[in-house]
């Protein structure tokens, strides 16, 4: 692996040391009744697990309470070398978190890795014994491997067999120390290294416990073999990896030196160099003359060559930003260019029966490819206001970004009149559907809409931040994110995306295109584009999915107070101290009342007027997974536009201000708004 590779490396990978917990609820063996016999017998038996666990050899403990059918079984263990005190406290957390979040599943298990790793099960019937496989979490880290891939995976399979084979081979007795547990580090480069912890239940059998962790660590590399860490649990094992010490059982493992690079053999010098060596003085070593003679030239050389890869990255970097413009050949190693036969055979003649839906770009198909992959289509429409640019824009742009909360671009079709985006197919449409159909809200709990803001928010921060380009989106809206099978967010639509340079921070346009409603202020108005343009739509977002309402109506408080959009209307809400008021009714009272009202209150923070009062990304997912941070007061928001009237009324206005010396409201420059495109 090369020195910048190495650098590069470094650079990419995340040092911070993240809490992980995965836990699961289950009901297929039936559910109780909250506060019954069999509730009291469950917290009865979760609340003595930390004195129990912390109290046997091994930090293992299993146990049962009640007579059935009301007997509630249960397991705690801790990783070996953990203190009492915080085996304790990760049980107790394990414990509270189950007996507040699975309310009324009779199964129920948890791996929380903050301050130790544990483990707390419990069930109605009894497992001691038996491997269960199902069901499986994964959590895989944001972030991809962009180094050497390939060397990479070579190293992180070794460790993971290694440990599996130690880890299922250390069976000794139910309280053994060093029962089906193994942590282990690999070096990866001189800088990094690879980190992974393995553990199954004491209980399992030395086959049972290989199997578990097999099928852990396959089912990560199928998914998410790129990624840069990630945990994998079921009932009875837990699997986890990072490039970073994320337990203190790393603490005492000596790790292993890479070895040496093999260098070069030194060419023989030139019978000139031989004669100088030997006449002078008979010294053995080369002469002061001829090192500098061969020292300058090479330092130079690489001078040269640093300054030259400094301006062609430059320049590439420049090409990135303009190549979505220009009329070259759009293929990319990560798309397939399809003739337009086989993507009419796969939607039987773009047959009405197959169309999914149609907006600005124009109408959506699905289709089936002759491989049985299923695909959506969407073709350009000769009356769409888009054309051959924002067509290329979006071919050339997603075929670059790569994450599982943006939709996949499988190929393209760019055969006479036909402009052809294919996709992967996801089948439970976009998010408007189910968020503004009253037949259809009700399938969105709360639980869901709370992964969907979060998808939503790791997919913009991909696209701000973690990906090798920095994108704008400028279209974010509820109709261009689409749920997949288990109704994780994807973001969609990247036409009027913007690619910004590494310096860049925003960017102006006299060509306004985007959808009313979701627009910030500076863009309907100013022209101006950034990051912060796409903080202010995932706010609209946000609001719109907590009250189940479009932004672009129109509500009012009471019969005193002024009509104005769902961002005002949250506003009033938040300053009358009732925002729970704008929740939607089809979620009725299941909900988080702190999730909620913190979601309210991120939302409100990302639609402020002032671009730099809006946080960032990464401080946004920050906010969403921690109740420690103190969120500022957010500023009032001022009336935003609903359609092209008010626009150009405000539009009006502005001018007008201007000419006369006075302002309304906002500062402005002077890009005037010449081309408005609602879609």
């Amino acid at each position: 692996m090369s020195l910048f590779s190495i650098l590069c490396f470094v650079l990419i990978t995340s040092f911070g040391v993240a809490s992980v917990s995965a836990q699961r609820c289950m009901n297929r063996k039936g559910n109780f009744m909250p506060n019954g016999t069999y509730d009291v017998n469950r917290r009865l038996i979760l609340s003595s697990l930390p004195s129990n666990v912390t109290s046997k050899e091994g930090l293992f403990f299993n146990g049962s309470i009640g007579q059935e059918p009301n007997r509630v079984y249960a397991v705690g263990m801790c990783i070996p070398g953990s203190t009492s005190d915080d085996c304790s406290v990760c049980i107790k957390l394990a414990s509270d978190r189950l007996i507040k979040n699975c309310t009324n599943q009779t199964n129920a298990f948890a791996w929380p890795a903050d301050p130790t790793l544990c483990h707390v099960r419990y069930s109605n019937t009894s497992f001691l014994g038996s491997a269960d496989l199902k069901p499986r979490v994964l959590l895989p880290k944001e972030g991809d491997i962009i180094s050497n891939l390939t060397e990479f995976t070579k190293t992180w399979e070794d460790l993971v067999v290694r440990m599996i084979d130690a880890a299922s081979a250390a069976k000794s007795t139910p309280s053994s120390s060093n029962n089906h547990y193994r942590a282990d580090v690999a070096p990866l480069t001189v800088l990094q290294n690879i980190y992974a912890l393995m553990q199954c239940t004491p209980d399992l059998s030395s086959g049972d416990c290989d199997t578990c962790l097999r099928q852990s660590a396959r089912a990560y590399q199928s998914c998410c073999g790129q990624k840069q860490g990630g945990v994998v649990t079921r009932p009875s094992c837990f699997f986890r990896w990072d490039l970073y010490a994320f337990s203190k059982a790393f603490d005492n493992i000596t790790v292993a030196s890479l070895p040496p690079p093999r260098l070069p053999p030194v060419a023989s010098p030139p019978p000139a160099y031989d004669h100088a060596r030997t006449t002078d003085n008979n010294s053995k070593g080369i002469s002061s003359g001829v090192v500098a003679a061969i020292t300058v030239p090479t330092v130079v050389t690489v001078f040269i060559l640093l300054v030259l890869g400094f301006v062609l990255c430059r320049r590439r970097e420049s090409m990135q930003r303009t190549e979505v413009e220009s009329d070259s050949d759009i293929s990319t190693p990560q798309s397939s260019q399809y003739d337009f036969k086989t993507v009419e055979a796969a939607t039987n003649k773009f047959s009405r029966h197959n169309k999914l839906g149609e907006g600005g770009f124009g109408e959506v198909y699905k289709g089936t490819l002759s491989n049985g992959t299923e695909v959506a289509v969407k073709r350009l429409s000769e009356k769409s206001g888009q054309g051959i640019r924002e067509f290329k824009n979006e071919a050339v742009l997603v075929s670059k970004l790569q994450h599982r909360n943006l939709v996949k671009l499988l190929g393209f079709c760019l055969e006479g009149e036909e402009k052809i985006l294919i996709y992967e197919f996801v089948p439970n449409k976009s998010l408007d559907y189910f968020l503004f159909d009253p037949e259809e809200q009700d399938q969105l709990h709360w639980t869901q809409r709370y992964k969907i803001i979060g998808g939503i928010a790791r997919g913009i921060l991909y696209l701000h931040q973690d990906s090798q380009l920095t994108v704008i989106h400028r279209d974010l809206k509820a109709s261009n994110i689409l749920l997949d099978a288990n109704m994780n967010p994807k973001i969609s639509d990247f036409g009027l995306s913007t690619i910004f340079g590494m310096e860049q921070t925003r960017g102006n346009t006299s060509r306004i295109a985007g959808t009313y409603g979701y627009m910030s202020p500076e863009y309907a108005m100013q022209g101006q584009y950034s990051m912060k343009s796409d903080i202010y739509s995932f706010g609209v977002l946000v609001l719109e999915i907590i009250s189940g309402k479009k932004n672009g109506g129109v509500y009012q408080m009471d019969e005193t107070s002024t009509p104005g959009n769902l961002v005002t209307y949250a506003w009033r809400l938040w300053k009358n101290g009732s925002p729970l008021e704008m929740v939607d009714l089809a979620i009725g009272r299941n909900y988080e009342i702190n999730e909620v009202t913190r979601c309210i209150h991120i939302a409100l923070l990302c639609v402020q007027d002032n671009p730099e009062d809006r946080p960032m990304l990464s401080t946004i997912i920050l906010m969403l997974t921690s109740n420690t941070i103190t969120l500022p007061v957010p500023r009032l928001p001022s009336f935003i536009p609903r359609s092209r009237h008010e626009l150009d009324q405000v539009s009006e206005g502005l001018e007008s201000s201007r000419s006369t010396g006075r302002y309304v409201g906002h500062s402005v420059n002077d890009v005037s708004i010449t081309d408005l495109e609602a879609r």
